[in-house]
């Protein structure tokens, strides 16, 4: 059953006046149950509670952080279907969708609970002294890293549970020791909830201190605000929009002890397409693109904004294969109208411009529903209009005929930074690649060989992450076992006897009793 409450540390209040209702996009009708945004006393209750418990949590051992991943990781999974049920109810994304992303939540809380009893993931250093090293001696210094302190996460939109309440940010900080508050998406507010409950019962379960974790609901700005000018917070996750992670990153920067914003926030991800690719496999990637463009309604931040060829009869083929099978696949609905309102308000900014060739036909799509569209431009206008250059959020994608090689290349130099860059190639075209890909590396955070960006896997060596704006900090990734980096920060101890280290300082280090 969900309250609407918001869960601050291990009670559930609802004393606030502002309340909302999630939205059901397929039914194009309010969910029944009414959520209420917590107050200015609530949000200061849970910093508080934060704060506190960030000084025992921080001294929990990894096997103890673990054992709470995983508790989560089981309470989520006794949730069952209602918490598919609201899911589907709120984002309008299928039950297959629903069950994935839920799969997908479990396995990154296990993961990060596998790194934290594996290994040194804290990456303890140790420099032995040399007392009688000439001309002078040398101390022994000792390097490990510490959590931050309290974090506030803020839900994404698009990723109801792989991305939100116990999502990869908040997995990763109570893995690195630290405390965190989610400001729950106003969009899914019913599955942040159930999430929620789940996250304290195993708080409650493994012993954890009251305040290791709460989740404020919020219909605006104000909740967002308070959080981050709060003094006892001290990092920001964020996934959303340009504007929105801007925002927050300024904020931040304002206060009297600014703080990191690891903000994801956008990307159109350019695919390149090689001239012997095309003419070896034109229709194959026309009809492997319909798929990825419109995957998720096109709702995700590694959807292929921008395909980038050099005009060719094979180019055309590509297009024509792209457009015939992108009709046949029937619009899905978005995840709130105002997400469908903005697309298609910035579809026709784009479809609008000088020079744009509309390439797919209007379709009569139900209410909420996204439409997909396909454009075409000339690398000379892509150049010299930066309005052609900014994300479109849906199932949308423009093709830029270049006249050559080295426009591509120029085309690429400009853009802004990506998430992803795509390579599609032939063997024979591989030593003729050095150009693209030195260009590739300086505006990306992932290149793809031969495949489609949509899919992020979740290992160690994903970098989901980019060059601003894609994010504030090209140098973290949100996505993978090194997403926890971002919550912890580095310290050196000099002369220090073992009896005071930390235990991976120690001499006969046993990563087992972590």
């Amino acid at each position: 059953m969900i309250t609407g409450k918001n869960h601050i540390g291990y009670q559930l209040l609802g004393n606030g006046t502002t309340t909302f209702q999630t939205f059901n996009p397929i039914a194009n009708e309010s969910n029944s149950w009414t959520c209420i945004e917590a107050n200015s006393e609530e949000i200061e209750k849970a910093t508080t509670l934060a704060w506190s418990a960030f000084k025992t949590y921080r001294k929990t051992s990894d096997a103890q952080r673990a054992e709470f991943l995983e508790t989560i990781a089981i309470e989520i999974e006794n949730l069952g279907d209602e918490l598919i049920n609201i899911y589907t109810k709120e984002s309008g994304l299928p039950e297959g969708r629903a069950q994935g992303e839920r799969g997908r939540t479990l396995g990154q809380l296990r993961a990060f609970a596998a790194m934290l009893r594996n290994g040194n993931w804290k990456g303890a250093t140790i420099d032995e002294a040399i007392p009688d090293r000439k001309p002078l001696p040398k101390s022994g210094i000792r390097k490990t890293n510490i959590p931050l302190g309290p974090v506030a996460v803020f839900g994404a939109s698009n990723f109801p549970l792989a991305f939100s309440t116990a999502g990869g940010d908040t997995a990763s900080a109570l893995a690195a020791g630290c405390p965190v508050i989610v400001k729950s998406h106003p969009m899914h507010a019913g599955v942040g909830e159930m999430v929620a409950s789940a996250i304290v019962a195993a708080a409650k379960k493994c012993n954890m201190p009251e305040g290791v974790f709460s989740n404020l609901n919020s219909s605006g700005i104000q909740v967002g605000v308070q959080l981050v000018k709060d003094a006892r917070i001290k990092a920001v996750g964020f996934t959303g929009s340009i504007n929105g992670g801007r925002a927050l990153f300024d904020l931040a920067n304002t206060r009297k002890e600014p703080i990191p914003v690891f903000a994801e926030m956008g990307s159109i991800n350019p695919v390149i397409l090689c001239p012997k690719a095309l003419e070896n496999d034109a229709v194959k990637w026309g009809e492997t693109y319909a798929g990825s463009i419109t995957l998720g309604t096109g709702q995700f931040c590694t959807n292929p904004g921008l395909i980038l060829g050099i005009k060719s009869e094979h180019l055309d083929t590509f297009c024509t294969a792209l457009i015939e099978k992108i009709e046949t696949i029937a619009p899905t609905a978005m995840l709130h109208p105002a997400i469908q309102k903005a697309y298609g308000q910035h579809k026709e900014k784009v479809s609008t411009q000088t020079g744009v060739e509309q390439l797919t036909k209007a379709i009569d799509a139900k209410p909420n529903y996204g439409e997909q569209s396909i454009v075409r431009v000339s690398g000379a206008e892509f150049l010299n209009n930066p309005n052609l250059h900014q994300e479109v959020f849906g199932p949308f994608s423009m093709v830029v005929e270049c006249e050559d090689e080295a426009q591509l290349l120029r085309i690429i130099e400009g853009l802004e930074g990506q998430l992803t860059g795509t390579l599609i190639a032939d063997q024979s075209e591989w030593n003729d690649l050095e150009n693209i890909i030195d260009e590739l590396q300086q505006r990306v955070g992932r290149i793809v060989f031969n495949g489609v960006p949509t899919g992020v896997e979740v290992c160690p060596a994903m970098h989901h992450g980019g060059p601003y704006p894609a994010t504030t900090n090209s140098r973290y990734t949100s996505v993978g076992l090194h997403a926890v980096n971002r919550w912890i920060r580095p310290i050196s101890y000099q002369d220090f006897p073992a009896e005071l280290l930390p235990q991976e300082l120690k001499h006969n280090y046993d990563l087992s009793a972590v």
